[in-house]
Parts: structure tokens; sequence; C-alpha cells
């Protein structure tokens, strides 16, 4: 298992306990492919430097987590079809 960062921009129409809810939910599709969550940040809501998708801020977290390939992957199919999430990247980090 490897180090891994994940950040992700959820739509500023939700409200701050939806947030929490949705992490709740990543938190628990890692643990039960068998990763592990080592820290969670909420930033909360931040203005962007430019529009997207016709948005001008969003809700930002970063979870880090220890994980295999297998669940990095699921994670991100699940984040990229969830309507909620403007952005989200995941990166891994360095030895």
């Amino acid at each position: 298992m490897r180090d891994y960062e994940l950040m992700t921009i959820h739509r500023p129409d939700l409200a701050e306990n939806d947030i929490e809810t949705k992490i709740g939910e990543l938190e628990t599709f890692l643990s039960s492919n068998d990763a592990e969550v080592t820290k969670r940040d909420l930033w909360g809501k931040r203005r962007f430097a430019y529009e997207i998708d016709h948005l001008s801020e969003g809700y930002y977290t970063v979870v880090s987590f220890k994980a295999g390939t297998d669940a990095v992957a699921g994670v991100d199919r699940m984040l990229s079809l969830a309507d909620e999430v403007v952005r989200h990247k995941i990166v891994r980090l360095g030895d």
C-alpha cells in the first residue's frame, strides 16, 4: 500500500453537513476496499481563481489515505461520476 492525498471540490450549493456525509461515504468506500484513511481536512468554502462550470466557489476537502491501486482506481471512478463533485485530484505521495 502507498500513501495518497485526495483533494475534492464540492458544489457550493450543498450544506456543510452534506459535505461531511459525502466525505464519510468516501471514507467508507476506502475502508471497504482495504484502504486506511490517515487524515481528513475540511477547508470550507473558497473562491476559485477562475470559473469552473459557471461556479465561482466550492467546498474544498483533503483526505490522506494508504491504499492499493484498485482502491485508488475505484475512488477515481466514483468521484468522476458524482454530480456534486466539481473537481478532484489524487496524488501519490513520495517515499
